[in-house]
């Protein structure tokens, strides 16, 4: 059987491959965007009407990294069926609907590019700031997609607490997401931070057997290594 007509194959290797590949297109667009970039190094303001295509490619990249942690998202849902059920679906919730918002912001960086081309650099940004300042931006987009984020750390606590991944693997993807927006040693630190966090909850789902992600077997609790012994210790 093909991995496109095996329903459990198919969609456990999405979500699994969709957690390693979104950090790693994360910090591709970070490391192309010309304002996280130059920013500190040359003024500020105009820059993205003065480098329209690698605005083009960064806003892009980091639209896409955002779409693509949504099925690993419904993925980490799916794994949480035996404790902190309901608490689960809450966080799991607001963090598609987070992560839904943060994908749609990546539109204001090509209106601040135009903008900033055909008007002054000045008058261009203005016009893009009164825009984004708009209630109804800061409402339905901008306070949903960072609440988002908090979303996506409660689900991944209660994936831990379901014995699925790490503790410290939530807080390494939400920290280092939001660390790796700082150029560039933070987007290095963040950047390693954020694959380690959402990798080792991607490789954990493609290591494991169609039967348990079905969940007709018991899970296999994550481990780690004791530093005084052979022995392992479970989380």
């Amino acid at each position: 059987m093909s991995v496109l007509s095996d329903p459990l194959r198919f969609r456990r290797s999405a979500a699994g491959l969709c957690l390693i590949a979104a950090p790693l297109v994360y910090v591709v667009g970070i490391v192309v965007d010309p304002n996280l970039r130059l920013g500190g190094v040359e003024e500020s303001l105009g820059i993205y009407g003065r480098y329209p295509e690698q605005v083009s490619v960064s806003a892009s990249l980091l639209h896409w990294s955002w779409v693509l942690l949504i099925p690993g998202i419904i993925g980490m849902i799916h794994l949480i069926r035996r404790r902190a059920v309901v608490f689960g679906h809450i966080a799991g919730g607001i963090a598609l609907l987070g992560i839904v918002n943060l994908s749609g912001l990546m539109l204001g960086d090509f209106f601040y590019s135009r903008l900033e081309r055909d008007l002054p650099p000045q008058q261009g940004a203005d016009l893009a700031d009164l825009a984004f300042a708009d209630p109804g931006v800061l409402i339905a987009f901008q306070i949903p997609a960072f609440t988002g984020l908090l979303g996506l750390l409660l689900l991944g606590l209660a994936l831990a607490y379901e014995g699925q991944a790490p503790w410290w693997a939530p807080v390494a993807m939400v920290v280092g997401s939001i660390g790796a927006t700082v150029f560039p040693i933070g987007t290095v630190v963040g950047g390693l931070l954020y694959l380690a966090g959402s990798g080792v909850i991607g490789l954990r789902m493609l290591r494991m057997s169609d039967a348990e992600w079905a969940g007709e077997a018991a899970p296999q609790p994550v481990s780690v290594a004791v530093p005084s012994g052979n022995r392992a210790a479970t989380r």
